[in-house]
């Protein structure tokens, strides 16, 4: 009886060229490089290579068992071999491996919900004389769930206290909250474009998949908070402390293009550009 099983050299080759392509894209990966749309469109393609590769090493049950026939061909069975489960495994290993890769390969960012370039939002109630309030939310902040929209638009909210209050998902379009106080407060989801927040104090809150497009944060305090997947595009930043904060990585790369990032606070002196540890 004749049993057919992956030749030791097919094997050596088959890692041989799996590492090489894996060494070449790990070597054409520069994280220092732009996030312009042909980098963009480089990492694509280089994710594609990689998903073509774990399709073509996928163990097929006759790498798995080989059969073995009778010299009289009325029988045939399949048996393992420790050979064959050897490379079953580092199949699994290496699939494993390249999917890994990949993850940490792929450079796009994860946006905000306010980030949205044409959003639509609905006309402001200025019949509801309650609207301009600040309002912890119950529901809790991961979904920004609310029984109805929390609408801050225009609203003269200055010098307001809001210390360790839930505001996710409010909106805020051209609405003054210079000088307020949010330390250990939340803003996920938070649409905070085109607003007043010089001087506002963030120390310790949370403001995760927000947007502060077009808002004005001149001397804002950000020491120790958590500003995930957030956008400070076309903000005004001069003199904000960024001391201790989390940014993630596309994000701070994008802050420190920032050209009004300069300056220092002038509540905690701090050096506005190497706060947020920009060259």
């Amino acid at each position: 009886e004749a049993t057919t099983i992956i030749s030791n050299q097919s094997q050596i080759n088959l890692k041989s060229n799996l590492a090489s392509t894996v060494a070449y894209i790990i070597r054409q990966h520069n994280p220092n490089e732009s996030k312009s749309e042909e980098y963009l469109s480089i990492m694509m393609h280089k994710g594609a290579l990689l998903g073509l590769i774990l399709t073509l090493i996928s163990p097929a049950p006759s790498t798995a068992f080989a059969p073995s026939r009778s010299t009289n061909c009325r029988s045939t069975r399949l048996e393992s071999t420790p050979e064959n489960n050897a490379n079953k495994n580092f199949n699994a290993l290496l699939q494993t491996t390249l999917l890994s890769s990949l993850l940490i390969l792929s450079p796009l960012p994860s946006h905000a919900d306010g980030q949205t370039k044409e959003f639509k939002l609905p006309p402001i109630d200025r019949s509801d004389q309650s609207r301009c309030v600040l309002n912890s939310s119950k529901m809790g902040q991961a979904n920004a769930a609310r029984d109805k929209l929390y609408d801050l638009r225009e609203c003269s909210l200055s010098g307001v206290m809001g210390d360790g209050y839930d505001l996710s998902g409010v909106i805020m379009t051209k609405t003054d909250v210079s000088k307020a106080s949010f330390k250990e407060a939340q803003f996920s989801k938070g649409y905070l474009r085109d607003s007043n927040f010089d001087g506002a104090d963030f120390t310790n809150a949370i403001v995760d998949r927000a947007t502060f497009k077009g808002s004005s944060l001149k001397g804002t305090i950000f020491k120790n908070a958590v500003l995930t997947a957030t956008s400070f595009e076309g903000a005004d930043v001069e003199g904000a402390d960024f001391t201790d904060a989390y940014i993630g990585d596309f994000d701070i790369r994008n802050l420190c293009k920032n050209p009004t990032l300069r300056g220092e606070n002038p509540v905690t002196g701090a050096d506005t550009r190497f706060s947020a540890t920009c060259p």
